[in-house]
């Protein structure tokens, strides 16, 4: 008999509020993860607190915001907006119009929801499922020097370029989230929900899963290390690219799951915290709309900068921090830092992490329907979460990651009953 009721694969968020649940409910759990530490795309730099993954905690009704055990949200500081431009920055306004706008009318433009195999329209000119390029490019034909800057936001906001992304699946996303307003921080940082999830948890780190077996009822998980765990259930929480490369091997996987999880990848992903010698002299947020830094967040009375770039622009800031370039490039997004050498810098490089793959998943043009097939539990035994799981219940966050994890818990102790 196994002495395990539930492996679960994964200690991100998702997987670390699975097993909570399941433990909650009695059930006896191990998670089994890759890294040395919990937390997956959540990953707190301890010198500082700030944010080497997901950044901030969105919305005042975000269900972060009223876990037990955490402390209360804090409203982050105002931040000026600027835009990178002639190598100099300049208000966000500077563009015409403003890319945030174009995003919240695709948003507002959103009629309905499809199903898995419906295609959806958009009341803005636009019916199917259809790019996001092509939906910018209908928009800014009386202005078209604003489609690239555009495109730009899109890339950074959702880790893919706008010819991938399905417009139809940002708009409906987006609508499907009901957090609120506002951006917020955890005291402490980040960091303290995955550790709040794994209060009282059996976690074993540092030892990835490689393959995992199964038949109805069974369950065996052997690790690269030759642990072994035997249990009568499992969540895969893995972002899917994991199984698709063959990093996880699971016996059995239909073709239509298979097909899932290649065309679920996460958008590329790079992110810096540079140390200055003196702080910041203001609160500010720089976008390049010229794809190589992403944005660049400074916070007034902090040494630190951060820059996060994805899609195309991850690559592009990557090679320039090879090539000792990324400094004179943020000398133009921060005058300020011109001619000052860093005291040190950390770098997390989430496309090139093999057990992230990248920032987040996105949804794809002709692949609004993999979310729900990877979701889909295998034989009452093998549950899947993830924020690749999502879907169109909302957009790409840690709250919906969490919001998979008990998901799939909840499928799994009915299939239990």
């Amino acid at each position: 008999m196994a002495e395990l009721d539930v492996v679960v694969i994964g200690a991100g968020v998702s997987g670390l509020a699975a097993a909570a649940k399941l433990a909650g409910a009695g059930l006896a759990v191990e998670v089994l993860e890759a890294r040395q530490r919990i937390g997956g795309r959540i990953h707190t730099d301890e010198e500082s607190g700030l944010e080497l993954g997901a950044q901030v905690v969105h919305g005042d009704r975000n269900p972060i915001g009223v876990l037990p055990g955490l402390p209360a949200l804090v409203p982050l500081p105002r931040y000026a907006a600027r835009v990178l431009l002639d190598g100099a920055p300049h208000p966000l306004s500077a563009l015409r119009p403003p890319p945030p706008l174009l995003e919240e009318r695709l948003v507002a433009g959103a009629t309905s929801r499809p199903s898995a195999g419906a295609t959806g329209r958009l009341s803005a000119g636009v019916s199917g499922d259809v790019p996001v390029a092509q939906w910018l490019k209908e928009q800014t034909a009386g202005s078209p020097a604003a489609l690239e800057p555009a495109a730009e936001w899109f890339r950074q906001n959702w880790a893919a370029g706008p010819e991938a992304l399905s417009a139809l699946g940002v708009a409906v996303a987006r609508r499907a989230d009901a957090v609120g307003r506002g951006e917020f921080a955890l005291p402490g940082g980040f960091g303290t929900l995955p550790e709040r999830l794994a209060d009282g948890l059996r976690v074993r780190l540092g030892d990835p899963v490689a393959r995992l077996t199964w038949s109805p009822g069974r369950v065996r998980a052997v690790t690269a290390a030759g642990h072994v765990a035997d249990a009568v259930a499992a969540v895969v929480t893995v972002p899917p690219p994991v199984v698709a490369d063959g990093r996880l091997a699971i016996n059995d996987l239909p073709v239509r799951k298979q097909a899932a999880a290649h065309e679920l990848r996460p958008g590329d992903a790079w992110c810096a915290l540079v140390t200055y010698p003196e702080p910041a002299p203001e609160s500010v947020v720089v976008f390049d709309p010229e794809g190589r830094l992403g944005f660049v967040t400074a916070t007034a009375g902090r040494r630190e900068v951060v820059v996060m770039a994805k899609a195309e622009a991850a690559g592009r800031a990557r090679a320039a921090w090879r090539d000792n370039a990324l400094l004179r490039q943020l000398a133009g997004a921060l005058p300020w830092t011109r001619g000052v050498e860093p005291e040190s810098a950390r770098v997390a490089d989430w496309g090139a992490d093999p057990w992230a793959g990248g920032a987040y998943t996105y949804p794809g043009v002709g692949a609004l329907w993999a979310p729900a097939a990877w979701a889909e539990p295998m034989g009452g035994t093998l549950f899947f979460a993830g924020e690749a799981t999502t879907g169109l219940a909302g957009p790409p966050m840690a709250h919906m990651a969490m919001a998979g994890g008990e998901r799939a818990a909840t499928e799994l102790i009915g299939a239990l009953k």
